[in-house]
């Protein structure tokens, strides 16, 4: 897909991947119209040229603006980024329900009715894509983030059955999978705190800025499913082949935690 000239829609565009993506696809010509909670929406459509919503991607009032304004401005819709997402670290044993409903409702529900609203205009169009960001968790899961990972597994198992529900109106969907990424993801999860030996380890951590270049590469490949940085792949085939060993791993990782 060329971006010069559509009508791109990220999610969670204030900061992070989010605006790192809103910049990296303005530069290849896309028109974007961003949603977000924070004042600082704004500050990036004006950096990037575009359209500005705030406003919380749980509430359909938000999610429904979000789109019209597209609509009304670009009379289509091109691209749809779910980036919109949060986190809890610790034990699914002994979670808070309240929590992971909250954190669901942002990762899977959201994106999923986000879905719902552009593709009857993709689907009139007969052209678009749905640019799910999942993460490695949702092709490994980690135990210290169980249930982030379920959620993740979720984004990833909506977006290639999308990929066949849609296909015959010429609407694509790909995954995107980032390790760990430079954000401020950590300081605003719903509770718990990752591991001391991940914190510390950041040798194959990438820059949102990276993992939005890797994401406008996939659109423009219409690639099925971007893994960033490449050493993740590494991780996922670890998996397949040796998964025994793999959870040998993690689980140590994990028992830097010190929970029960």
């Amino acid at each position: 897909m060329n971006l010069q000239g559509r009508v791109v829609l990220i999610t969670g565009a204030s900061e992070g991947i989010g605006a790192a993506c809103a910049r990296e696809l303005a530069g290849r010509g896309a028109k974007l119209v961003l949603l977000a909670r924070s004042e600082k929406v704004a500050e990036v459509a004006r950096e990037t040229g575009g359209e500005a919503v705030r406003g919380d991607v749980t509430l359909a009032e938000a999610r429904q603006e979000f789109v019209d304004r597209a609509v009304q401005v670009h009379q289509r819709v091109d691209v749809l980024v779910n980036n919109a997402g949060v986190g809890i670290y610790g034990p699914s044993h002994r979670a808070s329900m309240a929590e992971m409903r909250a954190m669901f409702e942002v990762n899977l529900f959201a994106a999923l009715e986000m879905v719902q609203l552009v593709a009857p205009v993709m689907k009139q169009q007969r052209d678009g894509m749905i640019v799910n960001i999942s993460s490695i968790a949702g092709l490994v899961p980690l135990p210290w983030f169980t249930m982030y990972s379920a959620a993740k597994y979720a984004v990833m198992a909506m977006t290639d059955g999308q990929r066949m529900e849609l296909a015959g109106y010429n609407v694509r969907t790909m995954a995107v999978c980032p390790g760990y990424v430079r954000t401020r993801f950590q300081d605003n999860v719903l509770s718990g705190r990752p591991p001391e030996r991940l914190w510390r380890n950041r040798r194959f951590a990438i820059t949102a800025e990276e993992c939005a270049q890797a994401t406008a590469r996939g659109i423009e490949k219409e690639s099925r499913t971007v893994v960033t940085p490449g050493v993740g792949r590494v991780l996922v085939a670890a998996r397949a082949l040796a998964p025994r060993v793999v959870d040998h791993f993690l689980r140590k990782i994990y028992a830097d935690l010190d929970i029960a």
